[in-house]
């Protein structure tokens, strides 16, 4: 596998088939290390915990009896993540939600999940890592993606970029943030045996603390995973990745870091189910 690959590479992953799966590029300048596009970003090993997000509502535009025109038939209709009376989530491996429905809600469920394992700041950690892709991954493709996770995120001159310690932490008096907060999911195809799921997502990265260099920033990103049902579950096989829908900003005061680390260390995250 080469870290030089395209973003929406979905080539052959070692000659097997699958799709390879990209790492950070420790040669670009600091970013999202879940990204490698441009000099201020690396690339994903997904996304990611979830912080709270305020919900603005918007005025409807135009007449209030305005309807919209046509059958509407050519246009792909949403679906609310509802209850639906299936459960989508029987266990937990760890911290990270597993077993779960051999449907295509129970796919979305995992991909939203093992995203926002993939992407959290436990990724820095070696133990913590190995947990996570060993859990989130096909047995087969966790084996041979774990030397290339440890081969990036173990170099020290690319956590040095990052502002973090050798063993992934934070520097004295900052707090490390990495957290995929997931907007939605489509699935993209689907059989018994394998799904592909989109997951769209704004993800929360940087150093918080006084002394930082590296604020935490926002980016919004897709992410499809393609997923295998292998022993009772649906588990990660590739991914690719593309930038956005991004959102206009809204003119809004950044919050100062003592209050953006008191956030991260005080709200917790979900554990998605449709």
């Amino acid at each position: 596998m080469s870290l030089g690959d395209d973003h929406e590479s979905s080539g052959g992953y070692g000659g097997t088939g699958q799709t390879r799966t990209r790492l950070p590029d420790s040669g670009d300048a600091f970013g999202d290390p879940r990204r490698r596009s441009s000099s201020r970003s690396l690339v994903t090993v997904v996304g990611v915990v979830v912080l709270l997000i305020a919900a603005i509502a918007f005025a409807n535009r135009g007449d209030g009896d305005a309807e919209s025109s046509g059958s509407g038939s050519d246009k792909a209709e949403s679906s609310a993540t509802a209850p639906t009376g299936k459960q989508s989530v029987k266990s937990k491996t760890g911290d990270i939600a597993t077993g779960y429905a051999h449907t295509e809600q129970g796919a979305q469920s995992a991909a939203t999940n093992y995203g926002i394992a993939l992407g959290s700041a436990d990724m820095y950690n070696l133990e913590k890592r190995h947990a996570i892709v060993n859990t989130v991954y096909a047995p087969d493709v966790a084996a041979s993606q774990l030397p290339e996770f440890d081969q990036v995120y173990s170099k020290e001159s690319f956590l040095e970029k990052l502002g973090l310690t050798k063993d992934g932490a934070a520097p004295s008096g900052q707090t490390f943030v990495s957290r995929v907060v997931p907007v939605g999911t489509k699935v993209t195809s689907y059989n018994d045996t394998t799904a592909s799921v989109a997951l769209w997502y704004t993800s929360l990265f940087g150093l918080s603390g006084e002394n930082s260099k590296n604020p935490v920033t926002e980016s919004w990103y897709t992410t499809t995973y393609q997923l295998k049902w292998v022993d009772g579950d649906w588990k990660v096989t590739g991914f690719t990745q593309k930038d956005g829908p991004v959102p206009v900003g809204r003119d809004q005061r950044a919050s100062t870091a003592e209050d953006m680390s008191k956030a991260v260390e005080e709200y917790g995250g979900f554990t998605y189910a449709r």
